[in-house]
């Protein structure tokens, strides 16, 4: 069925000229806004913890305009797995690619920190073609078989390296001797059981941060970095780079994970109708023994 549905439907649309799939994606919005309120209540839900202080019109509106980027997202993902080199390279430009060949002429390995913010895949499908960094990114492997090996293959298209989230410690060892830029996805809610939870201020809410980002920069000294993208009209965005850490292994505990946590939520307050609103980020409650960064 998954077969079926990829060879029918997905490839298919992906072929279609975005300004067609924008018409399907302005259909979309009204089924899911309108019609099936899609995860209406857990958008609502954070956009008011993580907002108090704005309206209920406020935040209406920013939940409305979230649905209308969010099908955009779905139907610009779908482009990505036929998308070309010159499409993505078009629409998606880095404006300060001379902060990273600074680190690259240093021989200097990166860990790009960043959210689920505008359209990331958009990012994937064209960092590999502009930085002189290898490109790689940690992942969670889908369950189901063939699209976790047609969202790879679509990913990897362009020369980015794939990292189940389980050979990441492996893949930094195995590869000391490149010059790497490897992304971490700081937005996900973190299992209760990991020990490497760090708990700080996010949103307005006590927010569970995975530590890896800062843990692997540390124990492999990479230079951190923070994605900043703008989306700059439909279809188009920006990547900007700041520069959290050259040193990490001069830095205290935890100065790392803050600031690029502090990084997310001051892109997210500029423009909050870009995150990923639907997903449950706040699952986890700190218990009063954990400590509050």
């Amino acid at each position: 069925m998954t077969q079926i549905l990829y060879y029918l439907l997905i490839k298919p649309l992906s072929l279609l000229p975005l300004r067609i799939l924008y018409l399907i994606s302005d259909l979309l919005f009204l089924v899911c806004y309108y019609l099936l309120s899609y995860r209406k209540s857990i958008v609502v839900s954070n956009l008011n913890a993580s907002f108090p202080e704005k309206s209920k019109a406020e935040i209406k509106q920013i939940t409305k305009t979230f649905y209308h980027f969010f099908c955009d997202f779905v139907v610009e993902s779908l482009k990505c797995f036929s998308i070309s080199e010159k499409q993505a390279l078009e629409r998606c430009k880095i404006t300060n690619p001379e902060i990273l060949d600074e680190l690259y002429r240093q021989n200097k390995s990166i860990v790009m920190a960043s959210g689920h913010y505008n359209n990331w895949e958009m990012a994937a499908a064209s960092l590999n073609l502009t930085l002189k960094h290898q490109g790689a990114a940690i992942f969670k492997p889908l369950s189901n078989t063939f699209f976790d090996k047609k969202f790879r293959q679509s990913r990897s298209k362009f020369g980015i390296e794939l990292i189940p989230k389980r050979e990441a410690k492996a893949y930094f060892q195995n590869n000391a001797d490149r010059n790497l830029i490897i992304g971490f996805g700081c937005d996900q809610c973190p299992k209760k059981s990991n020990n490497n939870l760090f708990w700080t201020r996010f949103l307005n809410q006590d927010t569970a941060i995975m530590f890896g980002t800062e843990k692997y920069a540390v124990e492999f000294d990479y230079a951190v970095i923070f994605m900043n993208m703008t989306r700059t009209k439909r279809g188009y965005y920006e990547v900007e780079f700041e520069i959290i850490e050259e040193n990490p292994l001069t830095t205290a505990y935890g100065t790392i994970s803050k600031k690029h946590t502090q990084l997310l939520e001051k892109q997210i307050r500029r423009d909050p109708a870009y995150w990923l609103w639907t997903h449950k980020r706040w699952k986890l409650k700190r218990d009063p023994s954990e400590t509050l960064h």
